[in-house]
Parts: structure tokens; sequence; C-alpha cells
């Protein structure tokens, strides 16, 4: 089997935060790659550029029609998306430290983290009339169901 058929077979079997949470782990693995770089090194401007497109696209996401998010939690990525690329033009003129930029990163993975294990059912399937029926404890269900963003601790990709 090619590279591509098999990126295509994980891509067809992913949910929408698996993805969400490789992009998020993909650039910041670029960051933490460049931390001790000098901001004039090529592959600094590349990830650092990578990271700040990263969170345009969401935030363009978050404000386009359709999008199915609750309403508080597309405004607080959108102003996060603008807090990351303020501060991105900051760490580019040397006044700020990629650092903050690769923490912000770690929590949102965090949160996806999170998210993809409350989506994952607690039980084994059963079998019913009508084919596999899995369940989940009402205490998950209650978690996947909240439009609250999770409290995060640290992780480390």
């Amino acid at each position: 089997m090619s590279y591509n058929a098999y990126q295509k077979a994980q891509q067809s079997t992913e949910t929408h935060a698996e993805v969400e949470y490789r992009l998020f782990a993909t650039v910041t693995r670029a960051l933490i790659s460049v931390e001790e770089k000098e901001r004039y090194d090529p592959e600094f401007v590349k990830a650092l550029d990578w990271n700040r497109r990263m969170w345009s696209t969401l935030s363009s996401d978050c404000g386009t029609e359709g999008n199915n998010l609750p309403k508080e939690l597309r405004a607080s990525i959108i102003s996060l998306a603008i807090w990351v690329s303020k501060h991105s033009s900051h760490v580019a003129r040397g006044s700020e430290s990629i650092t903050d930029l690769i923490a912000i990163n770690k929590t949102i993975m965090e949160g996806l983290q999170l998210q993809i294990q409350n989506s994952k059912p607690t039980k084994a399937a059963t079998p019913t009339n009508s084919g596999y029926q899995t369940s989940q404890s009402p205490q998950s269900q209650n978690q996947t169901a909240s439009a609250q963003p999770p409290t995060f601790k640290s992780t480390s990709i």
C-alpha cells in the first residue's frame, strides 16, 4: 500500500478533533524545533508563519456561517487567533519569545485530547436486535454535550 493510500485511509477514519490535534502537534513540534534558533533563521520564520496561518484559518472558519461550534467558543478561538497574530509579530521583531505560542498550542491540544477521549465509547459494544450499540457513562455524555471548554493541565508532545 502506498503512503498516499495509507494517508487517505487514516484521514477517513479520524474525527475532526483527531485531525485538528494532529495538525496542532505537527505545528507545535515545528515551533519547539526552532525555539533556540535566531529569529532570522529561515526555519524559525517558516515555523512562526505556519503557526500564524493555522490560527488565521481557524479564526476564518469560526467566523463562517454554519460553523457548529458554540458561539462563545468560536469567539474565544477568534480572540486567541488575534492574540497569536500580534504575539507572532512581537516574536518576529525579537521583543517576545516563541514560548507563549508553544504553550497556547499545547493547551489547545490538551482540550482536543479530552474531547477525543470523551467521544470514545467507555464500554464494549453490546449486541442488540438491530446491530451493535455502544454506551457511554452519563458523565461522558454530559461532558461531550457541554458547550464550555474544559480546564486543561500541562502535557508534552
